[in-house]
């Protein structure tokens, strides 16, 4: 078995402790996380290294945005793209290259931070969520093109289903859910016919969140999420998952992130 997990980590560095409490419980063969705000040479890699993970693809910038992939298994970095087109650094893609993968050696695993898009759901006004649009609609021009098993794993910063959301009706209009997002959004699914790998194992309309506010004093007696963090794969991909699962428990960890992981795991 394989097991990959994707988090927003919201600072690598400030969270580490975290980090490590998860891959000591859980221990993915790879995490995925998006947010690390730090360049790379600012990357912890000695204590990823101490807990047996060896093997990186780390994109960063300073102070913002960033994203990096750790494996304990073989990886290469296999891409970066700037679908942002400021040169951000939202996007790693690595292709696991060892024998340890077993039948998905030669995968492509691509790791993606989408912007969040501001506050209001009108880019005439509102520059950020134009941005977030242009970003998704440059994905889709590149999922035309994919030709080999890829999974595509981050935080989309959309939510795409009634059941993602804590109220489909009153997050209409609220940037993350509102109709003209799904719908750029499924434009990519479809480029390339993506199975959303979480919601094969956790059925809509069954309640899945990834997300809760720092606001909420607390979250869970709130319960306000929505599930922002995706893991889709290639059809053929898709069909080798075995398992998916979420831990809502690292919300209540010590300055936790605002996401969880989630994880999916793959026969090998």
């Amino acid at each position: 078995m394989i097991s990959i997990t994707s988090w927003n980590i919201n600072s690598v560095r400030l969270r580490m402790p975290i980090v490590a409490q998860f891959l000591e419980q859980e221990a993915p063969d790879i995490l995925c996380l998006q947010e690390i705000k730090c360049q790379e040479h600012q990357f912890p890699y000695k204590a990823f290294e101490e807990l047996g993970y060896k093997h990186f693809a780390v994109h960063g910038q300073k102070g913002y945005h960033g994203v990096a992939t750790v494996s304990r298994i073989p990886i290469t970095e296999f891409s970066r793209h700037d679908w942002q087109d400021n040169g951000e650094a939202r996007h790693v893609g690595v292709e696991l290259t060892g024998d340890e993968a077993g039948a998905l050696k030669g995968m492509v695993l691509e790791n993606v931070y989408i912007p969040a898009g501001g506050d209001e759901p009108d880019r005439e006004i509102n520059m950020k969520f134009g941005q977030k649009l242009d970003f998704l609609e440059r994905m889709t021009r590149w999922a035309d093109k994919v030709d080999r098993p890829t999974m595509i794993v981050g935080d989309f910063n959309i939510a795409p289903l009634e059941s993602d959301v804590w109220n489909h009706k009153q997050l209409l209009k609220v940037v993350s859910h509102t109709p003209i997002e799904v719908d750029t959004l499924q434009r990519f699914k479809d480029a390339h016919g993506w199975t959303d790998v979480g919601r094969e194992f956790i059925r809509d309309p069954e309640r899945y969140y990834s997300w809760w506010s720092y606001r909420a004093k607390d979250w869970r007696a709130n319960d306000r999420g929505r599930r922002l963090d995706h893991m889709w794969a290639s059809p053929e991909l898709a069909a080798q998952a075995t398992g998916h699962r979420i831990l809502e428990d690292a919300r209540d960890w010590e300055k936790p992130s605002d996401h969880i992981p989630i994880t999916t795991e793959f026969a090998s």
